[in-house]
């Protein structure tokens, strides 16, 4: 998707959608066909909150990244999340058929088996267990009324 953007064409990334893959017995993992061209031929993996993956592309990790690096070092939180995300990240590659390996520290952390779901999320891709996303979804779903009223404050 393009936005014209003062005279300059930039690049907005729209991964959005939550689709059903599979984990082969090689550790590879298919990423949905429809997100190939924007993604690239490397992806940045690493650990996300709720104990799911984040799946970033090579220029959205840069994003990220510098603002992690721009976090109070001072602060043991700060510390503490830069650790997770930088010392927890693995660049990957995908294959001529859109597979990445997911690293067994990875795969560990997120409790990944056989079943995952994949979720676009706009910048970035997540990660679940089919289980942990079905029950993660059933009970935002379930508080979803109360979310978007502490959320009206932003416009949403």
């Amino acid at each position: 998707m393009w936005e014209n953007c003062q005279n300059r064409c930039i690049t907005i990334i729209m991964l959005i959608g939550q689709y059903e893959h599979t984990i082969d017995n090689k550790k590879r993992l298919a990423l949905p066909a429809k997100f190939r061209g924007e993604l690239g031929d490397k992806v940045i993996i690493t650990r996300w909150m709720e104990s799911c993956l984040a799946v970033y592309t090579e220029k959205e990790w840069k994003i990220v990244s510098d603002k992690i690096m721009n976090l109070t070092m001072t602060q043991v939180e700060a510390r503490s999340f830069s650790r997770m995300m930088l010392a927890g990240a693995m660049e990957v590659s995908l294959d001529k058929l859109g597979r990445i390996l997911v690293p067994d520290y990875l795969k560990d952390y997120a409790g990944l088996k056989k079943e995952v779901v994949i979720c676009g999320l706009s910048n970035r891709l997540e990660i679940w267990d089919s289980e942990k996303w079905e029950t993660y979804k059933k009970a935002a779903e379930k508080g979803v009324d109360e979310i978007v009223s502490k959320l009206s404050g932003l416009g949403i």
